[in-house]
């Protein structure tokens, strides 16, 4: 089976998202591997997804003739990704499935988020992603011909999903 590179760490979420820096890391890098398989690679395409997973794997990212997947990667995928993996994480972060069946989390000196609380929260989430993707897709259409990876997707790859219903946030 081959490497695979998960496109921002555990380190990069905690960091730029509400995930509080004390949270397990192995309790997060699944979600991050889970929104990086549906999300990016889904916008990506299948041969562009494996570009930059071979390029980094290899440890050839910095490379200069890598510099512009490398600029794909910290300006557009790094953040739609970071907003994909919280809205991913947030629905399953109170439970554990343990021996002794599923269990809810509770804290003695907080409250727990409400169902309501959660499901906004997420939307909010994903419209944060959606905006960033948005972003992706204005540059791999103004961009498209320096990744030809992008538009070389054969019947056994993932074709990239071109479109986003960005809503944009609140209509009053």
């Amino acid at each position: 089976m081959a490497k695979k590179a998960l496109f921002i760490s555990v380190s990069d979420l905690k960091k730029k998202s509400l995930i509080d820096g004390n949270v397990d890391s192995s309790k997060i890098v699944f979600y991050i591997e889970v929104a990086q398989d549906i999300h990016i690679q889904n916008y990506l395409g299948g041969k562009l997804y494996k570009k930059i997973q071979n390029i980094i794997v290899d440890g050839t990212i910095g490379d200069v003739e890598n510099e512009d997947y490398k600029d794909l990667l910290e300006t557009y995928v790094k953040p739609m990704l970071v907003w994909y993996s919280q809205a991913t994480i947030l629905p399953y972060s109170a439970f554990a499935l343990r021996n002794g069946g599923l269990q809810k989390h509770v804290s003695e000196n907080s409250e727990s988020a409400t169902h309501d609380e959660i499901t906004y929260l997420a939307q909010r989430m994903n419209d944060t992603a959606e905006f960033y993707t948005k972003r992706f897709l204005d540059y791999m259409c103004l961009n498209s011909n320096k990744f030809p990876e992008y538009s070389q997707n054969s019947s056994e790859d993932m074709y990239p999903d071109k479109d986003v219903n960005y809503t944009g946030g609140w209509y009053i």
